[in-house]
């Protein structure tokens, strides 16, 4: 087994070069600092977008002219839908959502203060609240994100030797590029996973799992060999 004995930080765990909001991270050092600022953000950027590239069909949604949505998707403000992501059947975009270029919103998923790097992937039956989620990262059908303890307390990120308060109640998962979570997986509330990790399907996890490294349970997380 394989602990993350720290907590990644944001350039550790994205290339900010993949998404339309990299100036939202700037100054912070762990990704869930931004989810409170995610809201004003989308407000502020939504301004200075090109209306030949952008429709603006509320006053608080941004929805790039080659995005595809699909007529049975709910799409509430403040949004910002980047050049070819695709808003698919009875998607539910809640509130403060960036979807980046090329990302997925699949049947029945919701999204709730989040940003989605360029190309990520929630295709299926998914729940991504209060989250981050890098470049390419891929959540498995049915795979949730879990944004408040049980107890309700604030959320407290944990690696094998660091611990950090957040501050806040809600803070779902940060997961870095290239992240794949298996199908029905959740993940509780501060999960943080590294670049090019692996989720087992089935899977609950907490807490800080390492780079280019394979989740099979709580007692079985195994580097990657190729």
């Amino acid at each position: 087994m394989i602990l993350d004995k720290k907590i990644p930080t944001i350039e550790e765990l994205f290339d900010l070069s993949n998404t339309r909001a990299a100036a939202l991270f700037e100054g912070k050092t762990y990704a869930w600092e931004v989810l409170a600022d995610i809201k004003g953000f989308i407000l502020e950027l939504g301004k200075t977008l090109p209306e030949d590239e952008f429709d603006h069909p509320a006053e608080d949604v941004w929805i790039a002219k080659d995005a595809k949505v699909f007529p049975s998707a709910y799409i509430g403000g403040p949004c910002i839908i980047d050049h070819g992501a695709e808003i698919r059947h009875c998607a539910f975009i809640r509130e403060s959502a960036i979807v980046g270029k090329g990302s997925v919103v699949g049947n029945s998923c919701e999204l709730k203060n989040v940003v989605l790097f360029d190309k990520t992937e929630t295709p299926h039956y998914n729940y991504v609240g209060d989250s981050v989620l890098g470049f390419h990262a891929h959540m498995g059908a049915g795979a949730v994100t879990s944004n408040v303890k049980s107890d309700r307390k604030n959320v407290v990120i944990k690696a094998a030797e660091e611990q950090i308060p957040t501050g806040r109640k809600k803070v779902g998962a940060m997961l870095g590029d290239w992240v794949e979570v298996g199908c029905n997986s959740v993940l509780n509330p501060g999960t943080v996973i590294g670049k090019h990790s692996n989720v087992y399907p089935g899977s609950a996890v907490r807490g800080v799992i390492p780079a280019n490294s394979i989740y099979k349970d709580r007692e079985n997380i195994v580097e990657k060999t190729e």
